[in-house]
C-alpha cells in the first residue's frame, strides 16, 4: 500500500464500536482525551464528525494522529483548515497545521506510548519501540495535524 494514499477503512465490528465510540463524546464522556472532531465537509460544506485523541506533544502543543491514514476527516480538515474539538455541550474551535513526515517520529512514538493499545492495529506491528528509521518509513501514511 502506498504510504501518501494509505487508508484502512472500517472493516467487521468497526463500524458498531465506531458509533459506540462516537457517542460517548456527545455524551460529555472522554476517555484519556477523546472528543467530537467536528470538521466542514470539503464538497458538501456540512458538518462531519468523528472521534479522535488529542494528544499533548512534549512541546506542549496539541495534535491530531489518524492512524487509519488518509481519511475523510483528514482530507477535509487539509481543506478547511480549522474545526471544532466538542465534548458534551462545549465545543472548542481551532485551527490546524499539517506536520511534514520529518518532524513526525517523536509524535508517532509519543501516539503509540499513548494510545498504541487502542490504535496498534492499525499501525500494522509498528510499536512505540520502533527504531527512528521505521517510524520515518511508514510517517507519509499517518497524517498528523498542530492543533492552535
Amino acid at each position: 500500500m502506498d504510504n501518501a494514499t494509505r487508508y484502512l477503512s472500517p472493516a467487521g465490528a468497526d463500524a458498531v464500536f465506531n458509533k459506540i465510540a462516537n457517542l460517548l463524546p456527545k455524551l460529555g464522556i472522554s476517555i484519556m482525551g477523546s472528543r467530537l472532531l467536528a470538521v466542514r465537509g470539503r464538497k458538501s460544506g456540512e458538518w462531519r464528525t468523528t472521534m479522535v485523541n488529542v494528544m499533548t506533544g512534549a512541546d506542549g502543543q496539541r495534535y491530531l494522529v489518524a492512524p487509519r491514514g488518509h481519511t475523510q476527516w483528514v482530507r477535509n480538515l487539509r481543506v478547511a483548515g480549522e474545526g471544532e474539538l466538542r465534548l458534551g455541550r462545549k465545543s472548542e474551535t481551532f485551527s490546524a497545521t499539517e506536520v511534514p513526515d520529518v518532524d513526525k517520529v517523536p509524535l508517532l512514538r509519543l501516539y503509540l506510548e499513548k494510545f498504541g493499545w487502542e490504535v496498534g492495529k492499525f499501525f500494522e506491528g509498528v510499536t512505540k519501540d520502533a527504531t527512528d528509521a521505521e517510524l520515518t518509513a511508514i510517517a507519509p501514511g499517518f497524517p498528523v495535524f498542530r492543533l492552535g
